[in-house]
C-alpha cells in the first residue's frame, strides 16, 4: 500500500520541478514568448491549487481508492498529450489537464495513509510521504535535466505514463476501497472553494508579469478573499461542508498550515532561483544543474529516514532552523564564490532540514483527526503547499525584479538570486516563530493529555 501510495505521489512531485530544467528547451522547441512560457507552469499550479478542496472532500464521499485511479489517469493521459504537444496552446491546455490529475492525487495519496495506517505506523508512513516530498522535488531537476539534454524535454513527462499506468494495475490487487459517507455534496462550497483558490492563484500567478498594482492582480485577490470569506461563512452553516471548520479547533493545526504556507513559499524560491544561479551564475548545463542539487537530495533521504525515531516537536523545529541557516548562508552568494563551499555545503543544511522538518510539519496538519475528516485534512495540507508556493514565488520574484539590472553576466545572476533568497530568509524566519510558539507548546499539550488518559501498564 505505502509503495503504490508513494509512488504516485512522487510521479507528481517529480513533475513539479522536472519543468525547470526543460523550460529554455521547451521555449525554443515550441516557439513561446516569455507570456506563453510562463503559463506552461501557471496552468498546472492555478488548475492543481484551485481544485485541491474540491476534489480532497470527493474522496471522502465516492471513495478514496477509485478516485485516486481517476487521478492516475488523468494525470497519465495528459502527461502523454504534454509530450506530444505540437503547439504551444496544446501544451499549456494538457497542463491545465495535468493539474487536474495532480489535485486529485495528491491529497488522496495522503487520505489513504491517514486511512490504512494507524500510530507509529503512521509516523513512518508519513514520514516515507515527507521524504518523497522533498526528494521528488530535488530529483525533478536532476531527472528533468537528464532527459532534456540526453533525449529532449517530451521525454521528461512521458515517462509519466508507464508509471501511470503501472500504479493504477497494482492499485486493483493491493488497496481496499474506504468506506464512503452517504449524504448529499456540498455544491456551493465546492464551487466557492475552487474559484477562490483559483483566484486567488491567478492573482499571485500575475503579479511578476504585471506588478502588484496592476487591476488584474488587484481584482483576483479581491475576487478571491470575497469567495474565500463567503466560503467561511457558508462552512460553518452547511451539514457536510467541503472544508469542515472544525479542523481549524486545533492550535497545532492551524500553525502547521500557515508554517507549512511560509516553508513552501522560501522553498520553491530556492529551487527556482538556485537553479538559474547554477545555470546562469556558474554556466553549468541542465543536467549539470540537476547534479549539483544531488548533496541536498542524499542528505534530505538519509535524514528523512531517521525523522520515526525522533521527537516530533524538536524535529520540526530543528529542521526548520537548519533550512533557515542554509537559506542564509546561500544567500550571501557572490560572483567571486565557488560552487562546493557556497552552494554544495548551504544545500547540505537545507537538505537535512527539509528531512527533518517536513514529516512532524505534514504530521501536524493531520494531528487527531478523524476518519471522515482525512480527505479534508489533507486537502487542506497540499492546499497550503500550492498557495504557498504560489505566493512564495510571486512575492520572492517581484522582491527581486529589479536587482542586477544595472550589473552584467554573472553578477547580474548573483545579485538577484541573493536578494531573492534573502527574501526566503524572512519567510524561514517568520515560519520557524510559527513553529516555537504555536505548534510546539500545542503539540506537547497534546502528547501530555494523551499520557494523562493513557490505562496504566
Amino acid at each position: 500500500m505505502l509503495g503504490i501510495i508513494l509512488a504516485s505521489y512522487f510521479m507528481v512531485l517529480l513533475d513539479n520541478s522536472v519543468i525547470f530544467t526543460g523550460l529554455p528547451s521547451i521555449r525554443s522547441g515550441l516557439e513561446l514568448s516569455p507570456a506563453a512560457l510562463s503559463w506552461v507552469q501557471d496552468a498546472y499550479t492555478l488548475v492543481f491549487g484551485g481544485l485541491l478542496l474540491l476534489a480532497s472532500r470527493a474522496g471522502d464521499i465516492v471513495g478514496r481508492r477509485r478516485l485516486f485511479r481517476i487521478g492516475l489517469a488523468i494525470f497519465g493521459t495528459a502527461s502523454l498529450l504534454i509530450g506530444l504537444a505540437p503547439a504551444g496552446w496544446w501544451m499549456i491546455a494538457a497542463r491545465a489537464v495535468q493539474g487536474i490529475g495532480a489535485a486529485i492525487v495528491a491529497p488522496t495519496s495522503l487520505a489513504l495513509i491517514t486511512t490504512y495506517f494507524d500510530g507509529e505506523a503512521r509516523n513512518k508512513a508519513i514520514a516515507w510521504y515527507a521524504a518523497t516530498a522533498g526528494i521528488g522535488a530535488s530529483l525533478g531537476l536532476l531527472v528533468g535535466g537528464a532527459l532534456t539534454e540526453w533525449i529532449s524535454w517530451r521525454a521528461a513527462f512521458l515517462v509519466n505514463v508507464p508509471i501511470a499506468v503501472a500504479v493504477i494495475a497494482w492499485s486493483r490487487t493491493v488497496l481496499v476501497e474506504t468506506p464512503r459517507r452517504t449524504g448529499r455534496f456540498d455544491v456551493i462550497g465546492a464551487v466557492g472553494a475552487t474559484l477562490g483558490m483559483g483566484a486567488v492563484i491567478f492573482g499571485i500567478i500575475e503579479s511578476p508579469e504585471t506588478g502588484w498594482g496592476s487591476a488584474r492582480v488587484q481584482i483576483a485577490l479581491a475576487l478571491g478573499a470575497v469567495l474565500l470569506i463567503g466560503l467561511v461563512v457558508h462552512e460553518g452553516r452547511v451539514q457536510q461542508p467541503i472544508l469542515p471548520l472544525r479542523l481549524f479547533r486545533s492550535r497545532e493545526r492551524s500553525g502547521a498550515y500557515t508554517a507549512r504556507l511560509l516553508y513552501l513559499g522560501a522553498m520553491i524560491g530556492f529551487f527556482y532561483f538556485t537553479t538559474q544561479l547554477l545555470q546562469d551564475g556558474f554556466g553549468f548545463s541542465p543536467l549539470q544543474a540537476g547534479l549539483g542539487f544531488l548533496p541536498m537530495t542524499l542528505v534530505n533521504f538519509v535524514v528523512a529516514l531517521m525523522v520515526p525515531r525522533l521527537s516530533n516537536e524538536t524535529l520540526l523545529a530543528t529542521g526548520t532552523a537548519l533550512t533557515l541557516a542554509g537559506m542564509a548562508w546561500l544567500s550571501r552568494i557572490d560572483t567571486l564564490d565557488t560552487y562546493l563551499v557556497d552552494v554544495a555545503l548551504p544545500m547540505i543544511l537545507v537538505g537535512a532540514g527539509q528531512g527533518l522538518a517536513f514529516g512532524p510539519l505534514t504530521n501536524a496538519g493531520i494531528a487527531g483527526v478523524d476518519s471522515a475528516d482525512a480527505g479534508a485534512a489533507s486537502g487542506l495540507v497540499n492546499t497550503a503547499h500550492q498557495l504557498g508556493m504560489a505566493l512564495g514565488l510571486g512575492v520572492l520574484v517581484a522582491l527581486s525584479a529589479n536587482t542586477g539590472s544595472n550589473l552584467d553576466g554573472p553578477a547580474a545572476v548573483t545579485d538577484h538570486v541573493g536578494t531573492a533568497l534573502t527574501g526566503g530568509t524572512v519567510l524561514l524566519v517568520v515560519a520557524l516563530v510559527v513553529v516555537l510558539t504555536v505548534i510546539v507548546p500545542a503539540a506537547r499539550h497534546r502528547g501530555s493529555g494523551s499520557a494523562l488518559h493513557r490505562p496504566a501498564a
